[in-house]
């Protein structure tokens, strides 16, 4: 028997039992679509993080201090000095606070910083001014306020620049209105306001730093500056945790393999159920090799071979799974959009997922079709012919 033979008889006998044979390859089609869906949702969590990261702004540097660490202002004009791969030192000082204009309150995060901070971090102001050094230097009450803080203030569309708000009770100018980000990491990028760093100190009560943001000159300069700045700031408290730095790439890096491993397991916890499909296959098919006796005990004492009556059994198999992978890759496209549509999480539909639930699919059909074939081209042509 040619091929097209053996395929024309198996795809007679699947569509003889239509009802049985789709339930047979429903597990693989929610098997396969499952695993595109989850695999899209790793993948799409993995690239908003990534993103989120690059809006930080390019060749960042983050230190932290640790422990009974300090960070000073005065660490600026040295670091500057001392590191030759760095162009930009900004500091950061954050608090939370309750804002208000006229009537309306808003709670919302607070942070200090100077000049060179929207070179630094990848922002723009959308409207008006940022701060200079002359009003971080008289401790001049002015602000930039975020696109959230805007609407929540002065209400959607309105001109905020000019007015006056209040700041733990303190009167503030609104000089700026920084450009949308949008969400990052699960936080809202434009609920912040920014004022000089030296105002900030005042409001806080500190004259501490939290962190610096440093711009390295490159990506291999960075490289450079992270083991530099560790340098110098182990030598200066004479411990090696004084503090922490780290590079956008460490960050992109860590969070990349964490990522990664989130996804895998995603993929293989619905891999799961394509192996239950696949045990689904071997049971009907089976049961189909214990109905159909008699069948291959004619076809047999017809003179059909064992590779025959093996290759049509497999062949049904394997229709089954490939059939039931097609179906599934629509499925598991339909569900990443679905996902992204009313979850409002980011779903990238990797071509990489579709073929290799795909070929999953295959093996499984393949493999669990194997010991049903081999039985039915065992079986004793007379024995089966003597089944009722």
């Amino acid at each position: 028997m040619n091929f097209w033979e053996i395929f024309r008889m198996s795809s007679t006998s699947l569509r003889g039992n239509k009802m049985r044979s789709f339930l047979t390859a429903l597990g693989i089609i929610i098997g396969v679509g499952a695993v595109i869906a989850l695999i899209s949702v790793g993948q799409g969590a993995s690239k908003n993080i990534s993103d989120s990261i690059a809006n930080m702004g390019s060749n960042l540097i983050i230190v932290s201090p640790q422990r009974n660490s300090r960070l000073n202002m005065e660490d600026i004009p040295d670091l500057l000095e001392r590191v030759p791969t760095i162009s930009h030192v900004v500091p950061s000082v954050t608090f939370n606070s309750t804002v208000k204009w006229q009537s309306n309150t808003h709670s919302t995060s607070i942070e200090g910083t100077s000049v060179d901070f929207p070179e630094v971090r990848n922002i723009k102001v959308a409207g008006g001014r940022f701060f200079t050094e002359t009003e971080t230097a008289s401790r001049t009450k002015v602000a930039i306020i975020g696109q959230t803080v805007a609407t929540e203030l002065f209400g959607e569309g309105a001109r905020p620049l000019g007015e006056t708000i209040l700041i733990n009770g303190q009167t503030f100018t609104v000089i700026g209105l920084l450009e949308k980000k949008g969400s990052s990491m699960g936080r809202d990028t434009d609920d912040i306001i920014l004022i000089p760093v030296s105002v900030a100190q005042r409001l806080s009560g500190s004259q501490r730093i939290g962190s610096f943001y440093i711009k390295a000159k490159g990506p291999k300069e960075a490289e450079l500056a992270v083991e530099h700045i560790t340098a110098i700031y182990d030598a200066k408290f004479r411990r090696e945790d004084s503090i922490r730095v780290t590079s956008q790439d460490e960050l992109l890096e860590t969070i990349n393999t964490t990522t990664k491993t989130f996804t895998f397991m995603l993929g293989a916890i619905a891999g799961i159920s394509l192996l239950v499909g696949g045990i689904g296959i071997m049971n009907i098919m089976l049961v189909s090799v214990t109905e159909r006796t008699r069948e291959i005990g004619i076809r047999k004492a017809l003179g059909a071979k064992r590779r025959d009556i093996m290759a049509q059994f497999i062949v049904e198999s394997i229709f089954l799974s490939t059939s039931g992978g097609v179906f599934g890759i629509f499925l598991g496209i339909g569900l990443s959009k679905a996902i992204a549509n009313i979850a409002g999480w980011i779903t990238v539909i990797s071509p990489t997922a579709i073929i290799i639930s795909f070929l999953f699919a295959l093996g499984v059909g393949l493999f669990f079709g194997v010991y049903p074939a081999y039985k039915a081209a065992h079986l004793d042509p007379i024995e089966a012919l003597r089944h009722e």
